[in-house]
């Protein structure tokens, strides 16, 4: 079974989403049929490389929010990431461009690294005021993960991965997928949004019987019980 996760580094609510489908995935009983794959989405492609403000700042200013709601909404999503183990420090977050961040996790996909880049990206990002779109952490960030140092130098010379980027862009709005993070499932079965744990575990066992249903095979009647009692 295949998932493929439509996810933004720089969306609060898609870290809390990995977190909570990463739940579900655990006591999910084919787990080690599941292969799950990490698609590129920005929430803001416009985003400087740097941008010369706080969290609540760019929000209010660029996207039009009153400071006062936006506060209140960074403590309601702080509170829903604690519960989910997750210290997010929105004063602390350093407003950047994800597009350099994306390639970096499509080139740890290469090397079966993907998921250890976005955890370390998103967790960096809202947990630990990391900067990601500085090319000093995305290298250090990669010499961590264990990927080779030409090739994580290659992100900053050429464009290599950026097409692949792009291209997640374009998958994503061909699915209709207008907001993440967004959960696709063998691509028949779609999840919007954070959803609880027990939404997840219903749509992976949903997507198993679909992929895999039980043939009933019978050969003539036989003996069995029921709710009214056995035959005789």
């Amino acid at each position: 079974m295949r998932i493929e996760i439509w996810s933004d580094v720089a969306c609060p609510w898609c870290f809390i989403g990995k977190r909570r489908f990463e739940s579900a995935l655990a006591d999910f009983p084919h787990r080690d049929a599941v292969d799950v794959v990490w698609r590129s989405y920005q929430l803001d492609p416009t985003l400087p490389e740097h941008y010369d403000g706080t969290e609540l700042d760019y929000l209010s200013t660029r996207k039009g929010m009153p400071p006062q709601q936006v506060a209140q909404m960074f403590d309601h999503v702080a509170q829903q990431a604690k519960g989910e183990g997750l210290d997010y420090r929105f004063d602390q977050v350093v407003v950047a461009n994800s597009f350099t961040a994306h390639r970096l996790i499509h080139l740890a996909a290469a090397h079966g690294k993907q998921d250890a880049a976005k955890e370390r990206l998103l967790s960096d990002h809202f947990e630990h005021g990391k900067d990601i779109g500085s090319r000093d952490y995305l290298s250090a960030l990669g010499e961590d993960l264990g990927l080779p140092a030409r090739e994580v130098e290659e992100l900053f010379t050429s464009d290599k991965y950026a097409e692949d980027v792009r291209n997640d862009f374009r998958e994503g709005q061909a699915l209709g997928i207008s907001g993440v993070p967004f959960f696709v499932i063998d691509r028949k079965f779609g999840l919007s949004g954070a959803q609880p744990v027990q939404t997840f575990t219903a749509a992976l066992n949903q997507a198993w019987q679909d992929a895999n249903p039980l043939v009933l095979v019978n050969s003539g009647e036989a003996e069995a019980c029921g709710p009214d009692g056995c035959a005789v």
